[in-house]
């Protein structure tokens, strides 16, 4: 209630005179918040991001850079870093989660890979914090320690645990191996806006799809970028075409990917010149990737009491598995899922 006052404050201050009304517009896995500040003229968005929890400097810096490379991100009219609150434009209330269907996803997710082209275009060596490997193994590390041992409730063995060390070996030297650009990290579907504008002269331009209609300009509205790095080109993808809160066909995926590293070359992005090759980095990335998403979501579970997450770990698992099943170099990996499930099952302990 506190900063809810003083967020009304705030926005008092900023327009002295003008009514206006606040109400909850979202929140995310983190500590930060945001408001719908509805005036009678528009609507804007505050985040209200404790400074004893989060730091807003870094979603300045990756807004400033992303907005530079053309896409759409929320524009910051207002700030108070002391308090911890953010004056945004608001992207309105559609999320692609929201609005994806059989018939506008290849549209949809056209516009969100050019968009992805464009901020991979504008990326710079040392202007964001590198995805190296202590922050990759880092995020693996998280699969033993909540989603084994807090969520399975089990302890690897010696055997297991030298097995899950050579696998993850293999995973981060692939990663590693990858050509680098800016990697949002959580670029899917809860974290896209549908944004249509009137489709003027000049025709649109990379990142910016017409519709069929050709009326419209789709160009998705990008959020939650605060945690973007310097990494693996393939990491984005992952999270846009092996999303955890939704499935698709992997024939449909596999056009849309196609379709992207067809562009990227187009663009001069540093792509594998063989289309074998980027899918296998694709889906070694998603590996590394889905680990760490099995952790989390334990994690937020299990430490922050937050279990809307957990009706998402099957889909996880299975996007893990499948790429385990299609790389001999992996099948380890494959053997210890298989072993820590028969001990779940053994067990009676939930899924």
């Amino acid at each position: 209630m506190q900063r809810l006052q003083q967020i009304t404050a705030w926005l008092t201050s900023q327009f002295p005179g003008a009514s206006f009304t606040l109400a909850p517009a979202s929140a995310d896995a983190s500590f930060r918040r945001y408001f719908r500040a509805t005036f009678p003229d528009r609507t804007l968005i505050v985040m209200d991001a404790p400074p004893t929890h989060e730091d807003c400097g870094p979603f300045l810096h990756i807004a400033g850079l992303f907005e530079q490379a053309g896409t759409h991100v929320p524009h910051i009219f207002a700030q108070d870093l002391e308090r911890g609150f953010l004056l945004l434009s608001d992207l309105g209330n559609t999320t692609y989660l929201q609005a994806l269907n059989a018939d506008n996803a290849r549209e949809l997710y056209g516009a969100a890979t050019d968009a992805l082209i464009r901020i991979q275009l504008a990326s710079r060596e040392n202007e964001l914090a590198p995805y190296d490997e202590a922050l990759l193994r880092r995020e693996l590390n998280l699969f033993p320690e909540w989603y084994v041992a807090r969520h399975l409730g089990r302890v690897l063995d010696e055997k297991q645990t030298a097995t899950l060390e050579a696998v993850f070996r293999r995973i981060l030297d692939n990663n590693l191996a990858q050509p680098r650009v800016y990697v949002h990290r959580d670029y899917h579907s809860r974290n896209l806006m549908v944004i249509e504008s009137p489709l003027l002269n000049p025709p649109p331009q990379a990142g910016e799809e017409a519709n069929e209609k050709g009326d419209f300009l789709i160009s998705p509205g990008i959020l939650d970028f605060q945690d973007a790095v310097y990494g693996p080109i393939t990491y984005d993808l992952v999270s846009l075409f092996k999303d955890a809160y939704l499935k698709w066909e992997e024939a449909d995926t596999l056009d849309w990917l196609v379709r992207y590293w067809e562009n990227a070359r187009s663009a001069g992005l540093p792509v594998r010149g063989d289309f074998g090759e980027f899918y296998r980095d694709y889906e070694w990335m998603g590996v590394q990737r889905h680990l760490k998403v099995l952790g989390i979501f334990a994690r937020l579970y299990h430490r922050d009491g937050k279990d809307g997450y957990l009706k998402d770990l099957p889909l996880v698992m299975e996007y893990l598995r499948r790429a385990c099943e299609r790389y001999g170099e992996l099948k380890p990996l494959l053997n210890l899922l298989d072993e820590l499930e028969s001990m779940r099952a053994s067990a009676g302990h939930p899924p």
